[in-house]
C-alpha cells in the first residue's frame, strides 16, 4: 500500500515529546524563562484578539511552568492597563525556578496575588486556566478539582494555557472535571489530546502558536499523529480529464440490507454515485429492489437470498462495501462471507464489524477499511467502551496492528490508522449524532477507493469530506434534524472545488 504524504498537515505530539521539544530548544540557547515569556506573550496577543474589549480578568495560576505562564500574563495585562485578579493554587513562596521568577515577575508590575479558597470570588471578564498544563494523566484531585469547577460554575469566557486543565495531553480523555475553554492557545507542538476523543467539548477554538520552534527539524522526534487540513482536497480533486468515461472511475458494490434493512444500503449507494463512483451495484434482499430503483435508479440492483445468489457480483466491482444494514442472522452472514471470499478491496462497517469480531475474530487483510464507532471497535478489541475512549488513538492503533489495512475509528475527532500513520479528522459536528451516517460515509469510502487506488489516503479524504459535508449542511440549516441524507449533495460540492 502507498504511504500518503503528511508534509502539508499539521503535526501532533504526545506531551512528553513536547517537553522534549522544549528542552532542546533551552539546551540550543534560549533561556528557560525567555522562552516562557514568549509562551504569555502569545497568550496575551490571543487574549486580546478575541476579547479587545475586556477590562479585568482572572489569571489561575497552578504551581508549575503552566502556572509561570499565568503569572508572566498577568503582568503583561496589569502593564497595559487591565484590572488583573491574580489566584494562587501555590503560595508564592513554594514556587520554584521559572514560575518562581514568573510570580515574581507579575508582583513588580503591580499584580497583587490571592491564595485559592473555597469562598474566593472570581471577578474577572474573562478568566485565564494556568492550573495543571500538559502533564496531567488522570483525574483532577483535591482543590485543584474545586477550583476547575468553580471556573466552569462562573459562566465567563475562559482562555487556557496550553490544554484545558482535566484534559489529557495524550489521549483527549477527561477523566473526571476539565476547565471549558472558549479558547486554547497550546505552544511548541500542538497536542493529540486536543483533538479528538472528550476533548471537543472542552477546547474552544485551538490557537497554535509554535514560539519559534521548527519541531519537525528534530528529525528524532517523530510526530505522534497529523491533524487533516482541507486544504488536501483542491490538491485531491482536480478537474477530470476531459476523455474521461466511467469505466475510469470504478465500480463500487454495496452489500446490505437484510430484509427489513433496506435504507442504510440505500444511503451508502447514493453517497459512492454523487461521490463521482462511475457505476453503483447493489446486492441486497429481494424486497429492496422497489426502493432502490425509486431512490436512486442509476444503482444497478441485484436481489439477493442469500450466498449462493451473490456469485460473482464482488469479482466484478473494484471495491466491496459490506455493512450497511447487513444483520447478524443467517443472510447477513453468508453475504459477508461472500465479500471475504472476494480479492477486492473492502470497506466494512455496521453489523459487518459485529460479524468479524463474533465469527471471523482472527482475520486480517492489508486492502480493507473498517469503520468502527467505539462500541464497535470495543467488540472488536475484546475491551469495553469506555476503555477505548480512555485512549483513542491507543485503540484505534491496536485495532489497525490486529486487523491490518486502514481503521477510521468514528466520532469526536475522528482517527484514521493506517500503515502511513495515525491522523485526525478535526471538522464534524454534532449534528453528525444521527443515524445512517456512518453508512453514507462508507458509500463514501467505496467511491474514492474506486477511483484513486490508494486506500489509506482515500481513508484520509473520505472521513474529511463527510465531515466537511456536515458541517456545512448544520451552517446552513443547523445540527438539529441533520440527515445522513443531506451530506451528499454537499460532499459533492466539496469535491468540486
Amino acid at each position: 500500500m502507498t504511504v500518503p504524504n503528511t508534509s502539508t498537515l499539521r503535526p501532533l505530539y504526545k506531551a512528553a515529546q513536547v517537553g522534549e521539544l522544549d528542552r532542546r530548544t533551552i539546551a540550543a540557547g534560549i533561556d528557560g524563562f525567555a522562552l516562557m515569556q514568549r509562551a504569555a506573550s502569545s497568550a496575551w496577543h490571543s487574549f486580546r484578539s478575541r476579547w479587545p474589549q475586556a477590562r479585568s480578568l482572572t489569571v489561575m495560576c497552578g504551581g508549575g511552568n503552566n502556572g509561570g505562564d499565568g503569572h508572566v500574563l498577568a503582568a503583561l495585562a496589569m502593564q497595559s492597563g487591565l484590572k488583573v485578579q491574580r489566584v494562587a493554587l501555590k503560595p508564592l513562596d513554594e514556587l520554584s525556578g521559572d514560575a518562581s521568577q514568573a510570580a515574581q515577575l507579575a508582583t513588580s508590575a503591580g499584580v497583587g496575588c490571592e491564595d485559592w479558597h473555597a469562598g474566593i470570588e472570581l471577578t474577572g471578564e474573562v478568566i485565564v486556566d494556568a492550573l495543571l498544563g500538559t502533564g496531567l494523566t488522570g483525574e483532577v484531585a483535591g482543590r485543584f478539582r474545586r477550583a476547575v469547577e468553580m471556573i466552569n460554575a462562573a459562566h465567563r469566557p475562559v482562555l487556557s494555557i496550553d490544554i484545558p486543565s482535566g484534559l489529557v495531553a495524550d489521549t483527549g480523555a477527561a477523566p473526571g472535571v476539565a476547565v471549558q475553554a472558549a479558547c486554547t492557545v497550546t505552544f511548541i507542538g500542538d497536542k493529540i489530546g486536543l483533538h479528538t476523543g472528550d476533548a471537543p467539548a472542552y477546547t474552544g477554538e485551538i490557537d497554535f502558536r509554535p514560539l519559534g520552534v521548527k519541531a519537525q527539524a528534530y528529525f528524532d522526534i517523530f510526530p505522534t499523529a497529523w491533524r487533516l487540513d482541507d486544504l488536501l482536497l483542491t490538491e485531491a480533486f482536480a478537474p477530470r480529464l476531459r476523455t474521461s468515461h466511467k469505466g475510469d472511475m470504478g465500480h463500487v458494490l454495496v452489500m446490505g440490507g437484510a430484509p427489513g434493512f433496506g435504507g442504510a444500503a440505500l444511503l451508502a449507494c447514493q453517497a459512492a454515485a454523487r461521490l463521482g463512483a462511475g457505476k453503483v451495484s447493489l446486492a441486497t434482499a429481494p424486497e429492496h429492489i422497489v426502493a432502490s430503483l425509486l431512490r436512486c435508479p442509476e444503482v444497478m440492483a441485484h436481489g439477493v437470498r442469500g450466498g449462493a445468489d451473490v456469485g460473482e457480483l464482488p469479482e466484478s466491482a473494484d471495491v466491496v462495501v459490506v455493512g450497511p444494514g447487513l444483520g447478524q442472522a443467517a443472510w447477513g452472514q453468508a453475504v459477508l462471507q461472500s465479500a471475504l471470499q472476494s480479492e477486492a478491496p473492502l470497506v466494512i462497517d455496521a453489523d459487518g464489524l459485529n460479524l468479524l469480531a463474533s465469527q471471523w475474530p482472527d482475520t486480517q487483510r492489508e486492502n480493507w477499511v473498517l469503520t468502527p464507532h467505539p462500541g464497535e471497535a470495543a467488540r472488536l478489541l475484546g475491551c469495553s467502551v469506555a476503555e477505548v475512549q480512555a485512549d483513542r488513538p491507543a485503540a484505534a492503533q491496536a485495532l489497525q496492528r490486529a486487523r491490518g489495512g486502514v481503521v477510521i475509528l468514528k466520532g469526536a475527532g475522528s482517527l484514521v490508522a493506517g500503515p502511513g500513520g495515525l491522523v485526525v479528522c478535526p471538522y464534524g459536528n454534532p449534528g453528525m449524532a444521527s443515524g445512517g451516517m456512518g453508512d453514507v460515509l462508507s458509500g463514501m469510502l467505496g467511491a474514492l477507493i474506486a477511483q484513486r487506488g490508494n486506500i489509506e489516503f482515500s481513508a484520509w479524504l473520505a472521513t474529511m469530506v463527510h465531515a466537511l459535508a456536515a458541517d456545512r449542511a448544520a451552517a446552513q440549516e443547523g445540527e438539529r434534524g441533520l440527515l445522513a441524507s443531506d451530506l451528499a449533495s454537499y460532499a459533492r460540492m466539496l469535491i468540486n472545488p
